[in-house]
């Protein structure tokens, strides 16, 4: 079968998160704190729209943009929320989650062996998508004593050596949780506005912010042009099943995207985008949540930091990345000795790239019961059975 199989598929590394994961599933009682989806259920308003959507006989295809109705009703939060003015009807175009976004903004841009710059650690899913594309990764590493933020000066020196087609940022980042300032992201600008590259900028985790608010990169003068904005309703909204995104940019890129959109997706799914124009009118439900996440994460971040596992407080999402560098195991090691052991669930640091296997992703998107008990047993677990 194997010539049956294209060679870039067959080359390319499975996702390290969904490898763990299947061996989580394989052990009975874990308390996990691995998956990135919402513990909440989506608001009632948004899950009575879909059900009344049913019931109303909404079952078609729409426009492959999308609704127009949501179109406008994600035009007017951008604008209402951030200054941000896009064109509902020919800058918007509607997706199947913000992962299909990414790919369709990958596909449409990229010809073989052209690079883009992907900012580690980073989303699963960036690498995958630039290889099957047939495009060329170009890493930016970031440390812990960097807060893993964009060095501007290495960022530079990288366009300048690669030159490269275009730069993934992610912010709130998966999987660190951390942000960038408006002034740290003008920093960022200043380098990439002098450049010759495309920005698709990752912003899924926008209303789940803690230390500022949010800038989406668009809205610097010139940025517009330059940017893929994506976004979407899975993190914010907890809808992560109703699969539901957007991207906004140039009608050029847009019209192009949407060429591809309608002959691998047609559209997004009809109750999934009226149920999305009900959540852009759920803030309220959105301030909830980030209060909840934010108690958890002031617990988890200073309990890890108390038992000698240095994490950063995240400035965003529901994640923190934490150092198991004193412990002298390799992340994958650590983690899959952890669920043996004590039944907690974290993601590898190595699934984010290679250079992280002295990390562990936590996430905090579990209730605060199931929190306080895997604080307990990674206690236990380091006590009984980690070398000091």
């Amino acid at each position: 079968m194997d010539r049956f199989i294209s060679h870039k598929v067959k080359n390319l590394a499975p996702s390290g998160i969904r490898q763990f994961f299947d061996l989580v599933l394989k052990t009975k009682d874990v308390v996990s704190l691995g998956v990135g989806e919402p513990d909440f259920a989506a608001p009632w308003r948004i899950r009575e729209k879909a059900i009344y959507s049913l019931e109303q006989g909404y079952t078609s295809y729409t426009s492959n943009k999308g609704l127009l109705r949501l179109r406008l009703e994600i035009a007017h939060f951008l604008k209402k929320h951030y200054r941000l003015i896009y064109d509902p009807g020919e800058e918007i175009l509607v997706t199947t989650g913000v992962s299909e976004g990414l790919d369709l903004a990958i596909r449409t841009i990229l010809n073989p062996q052209e690079r883009v710059i992907l900012v580690y650690p980073c989303y699963v899913a960036y690498p995958a998508v630039v290889e099957l594309s047939a495009g060329r990764v170009v890493p930016l590493y970031t440390s812990f004593e960097e807060s893993f933020k964009i060095n501007p000066e290495k960022l530079k020196e990288l366009i300048k050596r690669y030159k490269p087609k275009a730069i993934i940022l992610n912010y709130p980042t998966n999987p660190t949780g951390v942000s960038y300032s408006k002034e740290e992201l003008k920093e960022l600008w200043r380098v990439l506005s002098k450049e010759d590259l495309l920005v698709i900028s990752d912003e899924i985790y926008d209303l789940i912010t803690y230390n500022f608010k949010h800038t989406p990169f668009s809205t610097f003068k010139g940025a517009k042009g330059k940017t893929i904005y994506l976004g979407g309703f899975s993190k914010n909204y907890a809808m992560t099943g109703f699969r539901i995104g957007f991207a906004c940019g140039r009608r050029e890129l847009i019209e192009q995207m949407s060429k591809i959109h309608s002959f691998v997706m047609l559209c997004a799914p009809i109750i999934s985008q009226l149920s999305a124009i009900e959540a852009l009118n759920s803030q309220k439900d959105v301030e909830s949540m980030v209060k909840e996440y934010r108690r958890r994460r002031d617990f988890i971040v200073g309990e890890l930091n108390n038992l000698g596992f240095k994490t950063l407080l995240p400035q965003g999402t529901f994640y923190c990345f934490s150092s198991i560098k004193n412990t002298g195991l390799s992340s994958l090691e650590f983690a899959s000795l952890l669920l043996k052991k004590v039944k907690v669930a974290v993601v590898p640091g190595e699934a984010f790239g290679l250079l992280y296997r002295d990390f562990i992703r936590v996430s905090f998107a579990s209730p605060f019961p199931d929190l306080k008990e895997a604080i307990l047993r990674i206690r236990k677990f380091k006590e009984q059975y980690l070398k000091n």
